[in-house]
């Protein structure tokens, strides 16, 4: 069996909608979308997501209006959904969703930005470790274990056109970068880099002096799968022929029993 699974931010739901979102997800037909930074509230919900008929939908939405958000969509109704880790300082900004299936877990997560301030940078950290303490207890389970989502964080120079400029900046600190090498350490395996080894592999671009255009970016975006599951994609990459937000969607594509 072929899953093709995606994850975007998108950067608000209602804005991208306003960029043939629906049209997008219509013509490239993936199974399963995560979405993240969707900034809307439950009353918020646009109805012309309900021309997606074939979906099951999912929300987390964040206590504070237009803010954070994620969202699952499945063709293929889940086992079991979550959108917590059990700890109120993370449960309450709408970025978690946990979704359980037959064969896998998948993790939609809108990982934290810690550019704000210094508060927010421990928060992030604080963050990221809960993360892989829930994925290592998921991990237990036998099944495999798929964490997509915005990261915030791109892993090594190879991800970011301008690594020297921007060593000092949150989104490629060494503390941020440092996780990432702690998992990868543990047996998750980055998916993308299972295919493509290149240069220029970029999700995400700012809005600022025509960077997407130059690419000008960064990969901040990722789908990693514990190690013993990695047979299972049969393909992973990045979209960015995909229009619409300041990210790109990202995808694996998997062969199941």
């Amino acid at each position: 069996m072929k899953i093709k699974i995606w994850s975007w931010n998108v950067n608000g739901l209602r804005a991208v909608l306003n960029k043939d979102f629906i049209k997008t997800i219509r013509s490239n037909t993936p199974d399963i979308i995560g979405l993240q930074e969707t900034k809307l509230q439950e009353h918020q919900i646009p109805e012309e997501l309900n021309e997606l008929s074939e979906y099951h939908k999912y929300w987390s939405h964040a206590l504070r209006k237009g803010y954070s958000g994620t969202a699952l969509f499945s063709k293929q109704q889940p086992l079991a959904f979550e959108e917590a880790f059990g700890v109120e300082e993370f449960d309450t900004e709408g970025r978690i969703n946990i979704a359980e299936y037959e064969h896998f877990f998948l993790f939609n997560i809108y990982f934290p930005n810690g550019a704000m301030s210094d508060e927010r940078l421990a928060y992030k950290l604080r963050f990221y470790d809960k993360a892989l303490e829930v994925m290592e207890a998921k991990r237990k389970s036998g099944k495999a274990v798929f964490v997509a989502g915005d990261y915030n964080t791109a892993h090594r120079e190879i991800d970011l056109a301008r690594p020297k400029e921007n060593e000092k900046i949150s989104g490629f600190l060494p503390i941020e970068r440092a996780w990432l090498d702690k998992i990868t350490a543990s047996g998750w395996v980055d998916t993308f880099r299972q295919f493509d080894s290149s240069p220029d592999q970029y999700s995400w671009w700012s809005y600022r002096a025509g960077a997407r255009p130059r690419n000008i970016g960064w990969r901040i975006d990722y789908f990693f799968v514990n190690k013993e599951h990695l047979h299972l994609v049969a393909q992973a990459g990045i979209r960015q022929d995909v229009m619409g937000s300041d990210h790109c969607p990202v995808y694996v594509e998997l062969t199941l029993p």
